[in-house]
C-alpha cells in the first residue's frame, strides 16, 4: 500500500469517528499551541529587552572613578587602547521643575549626540536629538521622555517640540521627546531629560567640566571581558594609581555580562514553561494511544480480513501508525496556529499592562511581538509526528499480531 492509499484510508477512519477524532485531536491541539504561545512570548519578550539595551550593548564599557576625571585623560585613555571605537563622556545633575500643582525631580543625564547615539539610551520619538554644535556652545536645549512631556505640558509629544521649559531660573526649549528609559516607571513625582555636556556643566554644575561616568565602544570582534580588564590597568596608569586600595576607586562593567545573564535567566524560564506545557502534550499522547486501542478493538474484523486477503502485519501496522500521525499533525497545525494567535494576545495585554504600570521596568521603552522562530515550527512539527509514532506504535503493534482466524470469528 502507497504511502498516499495509507493517508487517505487513514482520513477516512478518522471520519468515521468524527466526535471521537475531534477529541483526541483537541488534546494536541492545546498541548502544542500552549508550547508555540510561550515560546513565543518568551523569545519576544528576550529580544524586546536585548532591543531596549541598544544595537551596541554587547560592545559597551562603563567605567566611573571615585575622583576627578577631565577630557585629557579620555584622549589618553583612547591612545591607550585602540581597541576602543569610540569614548565619550557624560554627567549627571538633578533640579525641580515647578509646576501648578507641586514641584517635580528632574533627573539630567548630559552627555554628546555621539554617546545617546552609542549607548541607544535616548530613542526618539518626536523632535530631534541635540547636535554636536549645540553641544560645543552650551545652548539650552533638552530632550524630554513621555513622562516629562505629560507633567509639564499635557500635551502629546509632537506639540511639546519647540515649548519651553524654566529650570534653574533659565528657559530651555524642547527640541525632542524619547521613550521613557529602560527600568523607569512612569511616575507623576519624576521624569528623565538629555541635554547636552557643556549645557549641564555650564548651568546645574557651575563650569566644573565634571566627568560622571565614560561609556567605551569596542570595536567588533574584541573581547569585551579582556578589554574590561585593560582598561583598568591603562586607566591607573594614567591617574597614577600605585595602591589596590586607589585601584579600587575605577569601577568598569559591561552590557555582554548583563546580557549573558538575561539570555540564560530567559532560556531557563522558557525550558520551564516549555516542560510545563509538554504536560498538556503527554496527556494528548496518551489520549491518542486510547483512541487507537479503541479503534483496534471495533476493527478486529477488518483487520482479519486484509490478513486474509493478503495484508502483512507490516502493512496493518503502517495501516494504524499512520492514522496515529495524521491526527497529532492535523492538531500540530491546527496548534501553531492558535498558539501562535494566543501569543499575539498575551503580548497585547503585556504590552498594556507594562504602559500603565511599567511592571517590566522598561518604562514602557519597549514592546513586544512574538518571535515564532522556524526552528519553533520544527520543534512543533515534530514532536507532533513523535507523538503520534511513540503513542501509536503500541496500538498498531497490538493490530498486527492480532491472528486471522481469530479476528475473522470476533464478534
Amino acid at each position: 500500500m502507497s504511502f498516499i492509499d495509507l493517508i487517505r484510508e487513514a482520513l477516512r477512519s478518522l471520519e468515521a469517528n468524527r466526535g471521537r477524532s475531534f477529541l483526541t485531536i483537541l488534546g494536541i491541539v492545546i498541548g502544542i499551541a500552549a508550547v508555540i504561545a510561550m515560546t513565543s512570548l518568551i523569545g519576544g519578550i528576550q529580544q524586546s529587552l536585548l532591543g531596549s539595551l541598544g544595537l551596541n550593548a554587547s560592545r559597551i564599557i562603563n567605567m566611573s572613578y571615585a575622583g576627578p576625571v577631565s577630557k585629557t585623560d579620555l584622549k589618553r585613555l583612547g591612545l591607550a587602547l585602540p581597541e576602543y571605537e569610540r569614548i565619550e563622556a557624560g554627567n549627571f545633575g538633578g533640579t525641580n521643575l515647578k509646576t501648578k500643582n507641586k514641584d517635580v525631580n528632574v533627573s539630567m543625564m548630559g552627555g554628546s549626540p555621539s554617546l545617546f547615539e552609542m549607548t541607544g539610551q535616548a530613542k526618539i520619538i518626536a523632535g530631534r536629538m541635540f547636535t554636536e554644535s549645540e553641544n560645543e556652545t552650551a545652548a539650552r536645549v533638552i530632550v524630554l521622555d513621555r513622562t516629562g512631556v505629560r507633567i509639564a505640558f499635557g500635551t502629546s509629544e509632537s506639540e511639546a517640540v519647540g515649548k519651553t521649559l524654566t529650570l534653574n531660573g533659565k528657559s530651555f526649549t524642547v527640541i525632542g521627546v524619547t521613550e521613557n528609559s529602560a527600568g523607569m516607571r512612569p511616575s507623576e513625582d519624576f521624569f528623565q531629560a538629555c541635554i547636552p555636556f557643556g549645557t549641564l556643566d555650564r548651568y546645574f554644575k557651575v563650569g566644573t567640566g565634571e566627568i560622571d561616568h565614560i561609556v567605551g565602544l569596542a570595536r567588533e570582534g574584541v573581547d569585551v571581558d579582556e578589554l574590561a580588564e585593560k582598561t583598568k590597568e591603562a586607566f591607573a596608569k594614567i591617574k597614577n594609581l600605585q595602591t589596590e586600595e586607589d585601584k579600587k576607586l575605577l569601577y568598569t562593567s559591561t552590557m555582554k555580562s548583563i546580557i549573558d545573564m538575561m539570555n540564560q535567566f530567559m532560556s531557563g524560564f522558557q525550558l520551564i514553561m516549555g516542560a510545563v506545557a509538554g504536560i498538556s502534550l503527554l496527556v494528548g499522547g496518551i489520549g491518542i494511544m486510547n483512541m487507537m486501542l479503541t479503534n483496534v478493538t471495533e476493527r478486529v474484523r477488518e483487520i482479519g480480513v486484509r490478513r486474509a486477503l493478503g495484508a502483512t502485519r507490516r502493512d496493518i501496522t503502517m495501516q494504524f501508525l499512520t492514522e496515529s500521525a495524521v491526527v497529532c499533525v492535523t492538531g500540530g497545525i491546527i496548534g501553531m496556529v492558535f498558539g501562535y494567535l494566543i501569543s499575539w494576545g498575551l503580548a497585547f495585554a503585556v504590552n498594556s499592562a507594562e504602559q500603565s504600570s511599567g511592571f517590566l521596568g522598561t518604562g514602557g521603552a519597549t514592546h513586544i511581538v512574538p518571535a515564532m522562530s522556524v526552528e519553533t515550527v520544527l520543534f512543533a512539527v515534530g514532536v507532533s509526528v513523535g507523538i503520534g509514532l511513540i503513542f501509536g506504535i503500541y496500538p498498531a503493534r497490538r493490530a498486527a499480531k492480532l491472528d486471522p482466524v481469530e479476528a475473522l470469528r470476533y464478534q
